[in-house]
């Protein structure tokens, strides 16, 4: 029996491929990035082609570098950078447009117009989730209205839409020559366009939206086998798992229990809680979502806080900046100050997210004195991501009625001890972080080896779960409210700044 089980990591900056033993131990692994274009501010956009480029390249890479043969995989699984959303021919398999990025915000005064007749929760009871620029459908609307001729074609039948995951499906299996077209539970539920009780694309809201039906992939569970691979280095394997990465990484860090919650620390922040088997709707400025739906079994639900800028802010001082040359540069760099002195950093870049949903917020620092260095600035930028996961932690234990004895972490920016400690801190709660740090890919390795009968049940798959650092609070109540004090004040100086 194949020893092995493949997953394709799709990101927002990067495509992987990781080969997992059956203990969740990494065999092999690839890495390449993939170019960020911004034509203008506001706007996020990637090249499909070159995503699919990527994916290829490090599939072969992992594959040879390890001496593997395509036998030796069970099957693999899929994981991406959700909402970012794709249409392309159905003859050519050529994107019309780049792919428009979850942090794009050009769809705002769509959403204002949609928010004008029925409130921003205009589709909440259906699909979980306020009006936002941070959804697919609206994407979609966006290239079919604003690309010259792409409405006609569409219209016509010539042209698919999906998110990243049906885009790699369809050319993993074929592409032009029959590659399948569809999408998980976990992905549809990331577009608004799909209900959340029926898991089907609602005809209602792709009539307000104006997208034709037959452009979108057939929604299928989280955990089945999909078709067969085309690409040589894995040629007839199968491709059995498709999760969003958040839900992945729900499925990876063993979160199978009504409760039990994960915040993976990427790009942006995102926070998940299984709510089991009926959907919670959120009253505090959470999204309702799928968590997974294994086979034939029903759907998994969470609730979710979503924060879009934690490690793109650490990218941002790099890049944007230049006041340091690599990201692990960052907590050096806090370390020579003691505190944040009095500097705190909202990165309202793409608007606020959880628990706030303002599109109009935008990025401020504030509490800039002459004594500030770049030591606090750098220090405020680690803060950031603590401050914004404690508020989603509150609002979730608001909605939910748990509260967390502990929280599970993944995702790069765990790497940083400063960070992780600050973390403890704010929340006053342990923080722990598993043995096996890559969960996002284990998740879809997961499922798919799930659906293809290489883990037996989610009771193994609990089982490889173990504990490998874990941070308690040390800070003084006192010292902790203070700072979150100072956090809220800040946070309101984002708002309404764009008209």
């Amino acid at each position: 029996m194949s020893g092995y089980i493949g997953a394709i990591d799709q990101g927002t900056t990067s495509s992987r491929f990781i080969v997992f033993d059956r203990a969740g131990k990494i065999i092999s692994t690839a890495q390449e990035e993939h170019e960020q274009i911004f034509p203008q501010p506001g706007w996020v956009e990637h090249d499909p082609e070159e995503i699919w480029r990527r994916t290829q390249a490090v599939i072969t890479q992992a594959m040879q570098s390890a001496g593997l043969k395509p036998g030796d995989l069970a099957a693999i699984g899929i994981t991406n950078q959700r909402e970012t959303t794709v249409v392309w021919s159905r003859k050519t398999g050529k994107a019309v447009y780049n792919a428009i990025v979850w942090q794009d915000t050009r769809v705002a005064p769509t959403v204002s117009e949609f928010a004008a007749h029925g409130g921003q929760d205009r589709y909440r009871a259906k699909t979980g989730l306020p009006l936002a620029t941070y959804f697919s459908g609206l994407k979609i609307r966006w290239i079919l209205n604003e690309v010259p001729g792409v409405r006609a074609q569409a219209e016509a039948g010539d042209l698919m839409a999906g998110t990243v995951d049906s885009f790699l499906i369809w050319n993993l299996t074929g592409g032009p020559e029959g590659g399948v077209h569809l999408t998980d539970v976990t992905n549809a539920s990331r577009t608004q366009l799909m209900d959340l009780a029926t898991l089907e694309w609602d005809d209602g809201i792709l009539k307000d939206f104006g997208i034709p039906k037959h452009m979108l992939p057939k929604i299928v569970s989280s955990s089945e086998v999909y078709g067969e691979a085309r690409l040589p280095a894995i040629r007839g394997c199968a491709i059995a798992g498709d999760l969003g990465d958040q839900q992945a990484a729900l499925v990876g860090q063993a979160c199978f229990k009504s409760g039990e919650a994960k915040n993976t620390y990427g790009t942006g922040c995102f926070m998940l809680m299984n709510t089991g088997e009926k959907p919670v709707l959120s009253k505090c400025g959470l999204l309702t979502t799928v968590a997974y739906k294994r086979g034939n079994q029903p759907a998994h639900y969470a609730l979710e806080g979503s924060i879009a800028i934690t490690g793109a802010l650490v990218q941002w001082l790099r890049d944007n900046l230049g006041m340091i040359s690599n990201s692990a540069e960052i907590e050096t760099l806090a370390r020579t100050v003691n505190d944040n002195g009095g500097v705190y950093f909202v990165p309202a870049f793409s608007g606020l997210y959880a628990p706030y949903w303002k599109d109009s917020a935008r990025g401020v620092i504030a509490g800039l004195t002459r004594y500030v260095n770049k030591g606090h600035i750098a220090r405020a930028v680690l803060e950031a991501t603590a401050f914004q996961v404690r508020e989603v932690v509150e609002a979730m234990a608001d909605d939910s009625g748990i509260t967390l004895d502990a929280l599970r972490v993944d995702g790069g920016m765990t790497v940083n001890p400063l960070l992780m400690q600050f973390q403890s801190d704010i929340l006053a709660k342990p923080v722990v972080c598993p043995k096996v740090k890559e969960t996002t890919a284990l998740g879809a390795a997961y499922a798919a080896g799930m659906a293809v009968g290489f883990f037996k049940d989610t009771d193994e798959l609990v089982a490889n779960w173990a504990v490998d650092q874990r941070w308690e609070p040390r800070m003084d109540n006192k010292d902790r409210e203070r700072l979150y004090h100072f956090w809220k004040k800040a946070v309101t100086r984002s708002f309404d700044w764009t008209e």
